[in-house]
């Protein structure tokens, strides 16, 4: 579906705004990530999606993965794989805001894994990731009570 071009902004600006009351984890129906699996972005360097049945919960949030190993990884480690800004898109919070993102749109850095909203958006993120990761380090403590 095409949405017409003066109806996009509204339509951004009701995502946002849906997303904004999610809290500290960008989740929905508590599941984070949409389902993907967050030990997979390291060790397969690619989204993979988590099953229902192999789900950890943290911080108010399930977290699924596709194999028992990475299971045990995050369940190891959590802070290591969770994705930064709660799952919420990187470039977003450069920008003091939350939004949601599309799981194939990813990079890691230092170690880091960060979303963003799709792939253009990604395409920007790329160009400055040290710029934007200061300015969202910055913005996350305040952003991410609202």
């Amino acid at each position: 579906m095409t949405i017409p071009r003066p109806l996009l902004g509204a339509v951004i600006v009701a995502q946002l705004a849906t997303v904004a009351v999610a809290g500290e984890t960008n989740e929905n129906s508590g599941v984070a990530i949409s389902g993907y699996d967050p030990v997979a972005y390291f060790v397969q360097s690619k989204p993979v999606e988590g099953k229902a049945d192999l789900a950890v919960t943290y911080r108010d949030a399930r977290f699924m993965f596709a194999s028992e190993e990475n299971r045990k990884a995050f369940e190891a480690n959590p802070g290591k794989y969770a994705p930064q800004y709660g799952g919420f898109c990187a470039y977003g919070m450069s920008r003091g805001y939350k939004a949601p993102i599309d799981p194939a749109a990813f990079t890691i850095v230092d170690d880091k894994l960060y979303l963003n909203y799709d792939q253009s958006v990604l395409e920007t993120w790329r160009r400055d990731i040290k710029g934007y990761v200061t300015k969202a380090d910055q913005n996350w403590p305040a952003v991410k009570l609202q």
